[in-house]
């Protein structure tokens, strides 16, 4: 894969360990191959903020002193040089006005972690022509033609078993067209459209609509045209910049021509083309390149790409108040965010409140546990909780809504003791009937650990996936035995071999399309077993030698 497929999803893989062991914890896919993990491992818990929602507009919550803060983290009153050089002094006793300021930099910091998020990715992907993210000007579609392999190391955790479409829509001057051609009932695709606040507002696909084709006209929040007869549906969206990220499941190595014509029949459009009309213009931006997303969560520059962001993305009737509370800390849409004017205690009430914000994020990320699956969806989904949206967005932006995607993480076996092919050889197993529901298609990776890449091995197999089960072998009751070992099982468990590193290493399962018993937790997820070892085990040169390579997904 080229390595600039590692557009925006930073994987829904960050290191979090799954309640039960052996069993995974549901989370979302985050698919498309993405950036590294926005945030590290889950933070201590804290003591502070941990009410986490806003305050409702006009409300003054009372003053808090603030608790030490986990290690790596800003003291209060404590961060690095602002832009202009002053270091922010740490005050005993903020002033009164201060601690409003803190309070009000701790909601717009929680607020706009998602929007920041969103902006610096569309800057990647349709802004920053020397980046190495850049996919090509806003309002143009981009296909990944190639499925990863372990050679790709700039993406994290890749999905290996669909091709991904991307763009960046710039709806401020007038809507797109997204034309999607018929395709066989069997093979699963979906485009996920996903604003600036990180909402899933909309999807077009399997699930959705269907596989007969069809043409969405996507709209921004001020447009107010008629569309088109042949239109199939009108997608609105809430915000003028959107992400949109297209996946096309790939059957196998044999089918990527097939895979790739369907993507040739991908086809976006400015409306004014599809009708013939003259073309509107918008304002021509002055795009505010942004830092990247770990450093601003330290950076009072955070505000000014908030700021700026804030411009594309008009408020919600609800939120108009809270939109004033953040203006009176110098958060403006489209105004920048003078850094330089402000007094040592503004400053130092500002960083305080950026790491009452993140420690907000990270008390809520604990409490979870790493079940991350319900921080992805549409705002009524969410019931506007700022703390989820923020924490999606640092987890893995991208990442699908439940309905359409799951995926577990298997970092512990059964017994709770991590994966390592040099330590043993492990078994996971589907008893009869006891298949993944799904209406789509299951598939297991393995991955290298820490780095999430995929591992080579003389087999080429990277995954095992629904696609597959005519090739495998069956146990004796009709069940599915999957092998996940260093060296080859050895006879007809070969059918069922998914290569392991001989070393550290996690297993991700994805649920395309889950049915309803995987959504509410009645399907028993399988365990990953660790095998005893035989009392004699031949000398590694004397192990039976892996068969000829072979495609992956077949």
């Amino acid at each position: 894969m080229v390595a600039g497929a590692v557009l925006v999803i930073g994987a829904c893989l960050a290191a979090q360990t799954a309640n039960t062991p052996g069993v995974p914890t549901p989370r979302t896919d985050a698919g498309p191959p993405g950036t590294a993990p926005a945030a590290g491992p889950p933070a201590p818990p804290v003591a502070a903020a941990d009410s986490a929602t806003l305050v409702p507009p006009g409300a003054h919550p009372p003053a808090r002193e603030d608790p030490a803060p986990p290690a790596g983290e800003l003291a209060p009153g404590s961060g690095p040089p602002a832009s202009g050089g002053v270091t922010p002094i740490a005050p005993l006793h903020l002033p009164s006005p201060m601690l409003e300021a803190r309070t009000i930099a701790r909601e717009a910091y929680v607020y706009g972690v998602p929007l920041v998020s969103s902006y610096a990715s569309l800057y990647a992907l349709a802004v920053d022509k020397g980046g190495p993210n850049y996919k090509g000007p806003f309002n143009t579609l981009v296909s990944v033609a190639q499925a990863p392999t372990p050679d790709d190391t700039a993406s994290v955790a890749p999905n290996a078993d669909t091709l991904y479409t991307f763009a960046g829509l710039d709806l401020r001057a007038e809507p797109v067209v997204l034309t999607v051609p018929p395709m066989e009932k069997e093979r699963y695709f979906a485009f996920q459209l996903i604003d600036l606040y990180t909402y899933n507002f909309a999807y077009a696909g399997t699930r959705r609509t269907g596989n007969g084709g069809g043409r969405f006209l996507i709209a921004g929040p001020n447009w107010t045209g008629t569309a088109p007869a042949d239109i199939s549906r009108v997608i609105r969206a809430d915000t003028e910049l959107v992400s949109l990220i297209g996946r096309t499941q790939l059957f196998g190595a044999s089918d990527l021509d097939k895979v790739k014509a369907i993507q040739a029949g991908y086809k976006l459009e400015l409306l004014s083309t599809v009708t013939g009309r003259p073309a509107p213009r918008a304002p021509a931006v002055d795009w505010l390149k942004p830092a990247r997303p770990r450093e601003l969560r330290s950076s009072l520059e955070f505000y000014d790409i908030l700021a700026f962001a804030l411009q594309f993305a008009p408020p919600s009737p609800a939120e108009a108040a809270l939109r004033e509370r953040f203006a009176t800390i110098g958060v403006v849409p489209g105004r920048r965010f003078a850094v330089t004017d402000l007094s040592n205690d503004m400053k130092a009430a500002l960083y305080t409140g950026m790491a009452e914000g993140q420690r907000t994020i990270d008390t809520r990320r604990t409490a979870l546990g790493g079940r991350v699956d319900g921080l992805f969806g549409t705002r009524e989904m969410l019931a506007d909780d700022y703390v989820a949206r923020a924490l999606g967005a640092q987890v893995g932006f991208g990442a699908n809504s439940r309905d359409e995607a799951l995926f577990p993480l298997y970092e512990l076996d059964a017994k709770g003791q991590p994966l390592d092919g040099s330590e043993g050889r492990y078994t996971l197993r589907f008893a009869k009937g006891r298949l993944p529901p799904v209406n789509a298609f299951w598939s297991l990776t393995l991955y290298d650990a820490p780095s999430r890449r995929l591992v080579a091995n003389p087999i080429n197999r990277y995954l095992i996936n629904s696609s597959m089960l005519p090739s495998l072998k069956r146990d004796r009751d009709g069940g599915v035995t999957i092998h996940i070992q260093n060296q080859p099982p050895g006879g007809d468990k070969d059918a069922n071999w998914l290569p392991a590193p001989d070393g550290p290493f996690v297993l991700a399962l994805r649920y395309y399309w889950p049915k309803p018993e995987l959504l509410n937790g009645t399907w028993p997820a399988p365990r990953v077993d660790k095998l005893p070892e035989p009392t004699a085990q031949a000398p590694s040169h004397q192990r039976p030698a892996a068969r000829p390579a072979r495609a992956a997904g077949r």
